[in-house]
């Protein structure tokens, strides 16, 4: 693709080494001339010392024929004002980090993918990281669901289950699916089906309508989540 990244920051830098490391066309617009030029001179990109909320500055970027642009700033205004430029160049990806979580529906309105504040997400995971140490990874859907990875403990009540018996015998509910199991000798992923077994070590990947509860990671052995 070929993609214009806005801001060479906290946020921007890596954006920029995975999306030039993906094999991607990108052309960096950064105004702090020591962040361009180090970006110029790490990357295998294109880069502006300029200010992107000129529709010059777009202009000479290559938005007329760009996929996508990401604004990275700092400044929600400054982003908003990217975005809006870029829509006059008919980019089909907009996409902007939004640091108030009051300006969401703001950039909403004009048709904007957005990314919440990175430092919110941040200390989220931090937080489940200290409250929920049984859980490796998790991401939320919506307001209440969440899928998330869990390790099964040989102690663990649906350890030694097939999925149907762990929902017959009601250890599982209706409102927990389990999307994928890692085991120590397979090569790839299993899927599970109503006769697939559980078995300790296994690494789950596991939705649920509720969140990850103690009362459900209790079900995987994991207790040390009532304690923290």
């Amino acid at each position: 693709m070929y993609i214009i990244i806005v801001g060479a920051g906290d946020i921007g830098t890596p954006l920029i080494d995975i999306a030039t490391r993906s094999g991607n066309e990108v052309v960096v617009i950064e105004r702090d001339a020591q962040r361009a030029d180090a970006i110029a001179g790490e990357h295998d990109c294109l880069v502006l010392n300029a200010d992107a909320t000129s529709k010059e500055t777009l202009s000479d970027a290559g938005a007329g024929r760009a996929d996508a642009i990401i604004s990275t700033t700092d400044q929600d205004a400054t982003n908003v004002m990217i975005c809006l430029l870029a829509a006059e160049f008919d980019i089909p990806a907009i996409t902007s980090v939004v640091h108030n979580p009051e300006h969401m529906n703001l950039f909403r309105q004009i048709d904007v993918n957005t990314i919440e504040n990175p430092q919110q997400l941040i200390a989220g995971h931090l937080y489940r990281a200290v409250a929920r140490p049984a859980i490796v990874d998790y991401m939320r859907i919506g307001d209440q669901a969440e899928v998330f990875e869990i390790t099964v403990t040989e102690d663990a009540p649906v350890a030694g289950k097939t999925l149907t018996e762990a929902g017959k015998e009601g250890i599982l509910s209706d409102d927990v699916l389990i999307v994928a199991i890692e085991r120590e000798d397979n090569n790839k992923p299993i899927t599970p089906r109503g006769q697939t077994r559980i078995k300790a070590n296994d690494l789950l990947t596991v939705y649920s309508a509720t969140g990850a509860n103690p009362e459900l990671t209790d079900i995987f052995g994991h207790y040390e989540d009532r304690t923290t």
